[in-house]
């Protein structure tokens, strides 16, 4: 069966795909978090991900032929090291979610696209060109807008001192715990650092997939989610096997709300993998910031969270950096 030639719009379909299932999955995930914990929550899109992604992959093997992969240890090694962060980012997104509401969460952990294009020139050798590294700057800057905790939004008019108007308590001027409480909360702390984890994901997935060869973009795909998900189950089951077999116990007891995390689990992956197939990871993750819009209807829908007109502002902005770049790669 002859490669098939995709269309230059399939990249920015995918993930737009891979959003709207991404945000439905994330609010599954928070949902179970209370019940079986961080950790839990985050292997709940592996281990129940898992059989689905091993369906995609038999369903490819019976309509494409697989022998032109060039399976590797380097291909590995690519899939481990997306495997192993896309794990700690998705514990850290899950943390900073019991912080925060639901939708400004995913605002701080959408600050990965520039993460994304200074690792993916590192390890890749990727560059953008100077209109879509623009372009991921100002929807970053918007995201940063819409994430920016209220308190400090309003500081620059309020003069200098600490929340309560006087001296810190160890007699100096307001200490910079203060102010860095006041502009990088807890919340954004976390949600920051998990858009470090996933951009190193988005770049080891990306190099996994570029290391299969010239098989077709969407069996690359399709072997690259399989892979890494057969990973990250086995590290996860283990560790929990080893610190807290409660947590698993727990998990399969929950396993239709997991189930159904599960599958969402793996068509967004199956959705980001078959972009990544096409498309550089930061262009991918920065068009990928649309899913803030559809984490901002979830909010308003499930958790009854309102919008601050500056998140609104910061918002706009943000899809104006994302029609930017999609004008610039198309």
């Amino acid at each position: 069966m002859p490669a098939l030639d995709p269309p230059a719009w399939l990249w920015i379909a995918c993930t737009v795909a891979a959003c709207g299932v991404q945000t439905v999955r994330n609010a599954m995930q928070r949902s179970l978090t209370e019940r079986v914990g961080t950790v839990g929550a985050t292997h709940v899109r592996f281990l129940f991900g898992l059989p689905f992604g091993l369906a995609f992959l038999a369903a490819m093997a019976t309509a494409v032929d697989l022998s032109a992969l060039k399976l590797s240890e380097a291909f590995l090694a690519w899939a481990l090291m997306g495997g192993v962060f896309q794990i700690l980012g998705t514990g850290l997104m899950l943390a900073a979610m019991r912080e925060r509401s639901f939708v400004v969460s995913i605002a701080y952990v959408k600050t990965e696209p520039v993460q994304i294009a200074v690792f993916g020139l590192l390890f890749l050798g990727e560059r953008l060109s100077l209109s879509a590294s623009i372009a991921v700057i100002v929807a970053t800057a918007g995201v940063l807008l819409m994430s920016m905790p209220a308190k400090a939004a309003a500081a620059g008019g309020q003069g200098g001192g600490a929340a309560s108007g006087g001296a810190s308590p160890s007699g100096g001027s307001p200490g910079t715990q203060s102010l860095l409480a006041r502009w990088l909360p807890r919340a954004a702390r976390l949600g920051i650092a998990s858009g470090a984890m996933f951009a190193l994901s988005a770049v080891g997935f990306r190099g996994a997939i570029l290391e299969l060869g010239d098989a077709p973009f969407y069996a690359r795909a399709t072997t690259t989610l399989a892979t890494s998900l057969l990973m990250q189950t086995a590290l996860l089951s283990g560790w929990l096997l080893w610190r807290d077999r409660r947590v698993l116990a727990e998990i399969f007891r929950l396993w239709r709300p997991s189930m159904l995390a599960g599958f969402a689990g793996a068509l967004a992956s199956q959705m980001w993998f078959l972009a990544f197939s096409l498309q550089t990871a930061a262009a991918v993750r920065t068009v990928g910031l649309v899913e803030i819009l559809f984490a901002q209807a979830v909010s308003h829908k499930l958790f009854a969270q309102g919008t601050s007109r500056r998140e609104a502002i910061g918002m706009a902005i943000m899809v104006g950096g994302v029609a930017w770049l999609m004008l610039s790669a198309s």
